[in-house]
């Protein structure tokens, strides 16, 4: 696939689809042809397939290109409302929305495209692997719901959301059978251990 003939891109991804607790975080981004060169030459990729201080280079290196990117989280409690697929498309669209106009083409990573969207999009599964804009998009989501479970991590003691950033760990569950649920645990997720 030639990217070219889409325009302008701007790409959206999501990070904490998974996890048991805290938000699901969207970013949308829209790069530069020089900006994705040297964020490629830096080791742009999946943020899933980057190291914490990896994914941390790169948003700063962001911040200092100027990269346009906007972001919205999409609470516990909203998710437990509209579920983690509407929730995580309703911060996606949020954020697109947030973007001036300067795209023609909007990249959504996986299967699904954003409802009620005023531009022309494309859902792509691994779009993330395959188009910088969402590679970089994704790696602004994971940095930013990353510093949001450090915090809560704080406020709620005990659970190791430093650590494991609220995922479904052994370590996790068992903290949960413990103490469990905090305040911002999913209620609509099962975290009891399957027997």
């Amino acid at each position: 696939m030639e990217l070219k003939e889409f325009g302008r891109i701007a790409g959206t991804d999501e990070a904490g689809r998974g996890p048991l607790c805290g938000p699901v975080v969207a970013a949308a981004v829209i790069l530069t042809e020089s900006q994705c060169d040297e964020l490629l030459a830096l080791g742009l990729a999946d943020s899933k397939k980057l190291t914490s201080r990896k994914r941390e280079a790169l948003f700063d290196k962001m911040r200092v290109l100027g990269v346009l990117w906007r972001a919205q989280a999409a609470s516990h409690e909203r998710i437990d409302r509209m579920n983690i697929l509407r929730a995580s498309l309703w911060a996606m669209r949020r954020s697109l929305l947030k973007l001036p106009p300067l795209f023609d083409t909007v990249f959504v990573d996986g299967t699904f495209t954003v409802p009620d969207l005023p531009f022309r999009q494309l859902a792509l599964p691994k779009a993330d692997s395959l188009v910088p804009a969402v590679a970089a998009a994704s790696v602004v989501a994971k940095v930013l719901r990353d510093r949001v479970m450090d915090a809560l991590d704080a406020l709620y003691p005990g659970y190791g959301l430093k650590k494991h950033k609220g995922y479904p760990t052994a370590a996790h569950r068992t903290a949960l059978l413990s103490l469990g649920p905090s305040p911002v645990h999913r209620k609509s997720f099962s975290w009891r251990t399957p027997s």
